[in-house]
């Protein structure tokens, strides 16, 4: 007769974002946490599932690393839909930065040029980088200082929002440039006053006021 020889007791690990409840956890023992946060100590897996049973809750494993694993008694249900709340609120509050592109022409009218420079100001609030392409045709290529002189335009046009990540360059029959949006805090914030120049004369204090009439000056002092 051939005699078994049972395996040592090994834990199972749970899978990746697996979350064992009720009858999946399956050890001997494990430390039990309240449904109030009390610490019930270490029992039997079946007498914290009964306890937990007995309260119309769950046994949630939340420590299946530790030894023995840590099991909270809670409504599960309603923790995982907390749980997903909290992550869609999450996910509202992250922005992916997408790269928008307008294109210029160095003989652009102002009218289609301010539309275009408000496009990129919409953007740069969303938080959104801008390309600025600014392409030359036939003769506008003998006048390249025209393009860099629109280019210094779109950038005083974008300084409340937003600043070039380097100066424009060439790429090809274009000048290319990339604005950057600034810093939420930063972003349509008033300028500060301009502090008074070096050597400027100092304002003049205010006159001290007269006493009121029928009074004394030694006792107005």
């Amino acid at each position: 007769m051939e005699v078994v020889i049972p395996a040592p007791y090994r834990p199972q690990e749970p899978r990746a974002n697996e979350t064992r409840v009720n009858e999946r956890i399956r050890v001997p023992q494990v430390r039990v946490i309240g449904e109030d946060g009390a610490q019930l100590g270490i029992l039997a897996v079946r007498e914290a599932l009964a306890l937990a049973q007995e309260k119309n809750l769950d046994l949630v494993e939340v420590s299946p690393t530790a030894r023995p694993p840590v099991c909270r008694i809670m409504d599960y249900g309603k923790f995982k839909y907390e749980q997903s709340k909290r992550e869609r609120v999450a996910r509202k509050k992250q922005h992916v930065q997408h790269l928008k592109e307008i294109k210029l022409r160095p003989k652009i009218d102002d009218h289609d040029f301010d539309f275009k420079v408000e496009h990129a100001r919409q953007f740069l609030k969303e938080r959104d980088k801008v390309k600025v392409t600014l392409t030359f045709r036939g003769r506008e290529m003998a006048h390249p200082e025209l393009g860099h002189q629109m280019m210094q335009r779109v950038i005083a046009d974008l300084a409340e929002y937003g600043s070039p990540e380097s100066i424009p360059r060439s790429e090809g029959r274009s000048l290319v440039m990339v604005v950057l949006p600034k810093p939420a805090k930063q972003a349509g914030a008033p300028a500060k006053p301009a502090a008074p120049a070096a050597g400027a004369p100092a304002k003049p204090a205010a006159p001290a006021p007269r006493p009121a009439a029928g009074t004394d000056a030694s006792e107005a002092s």
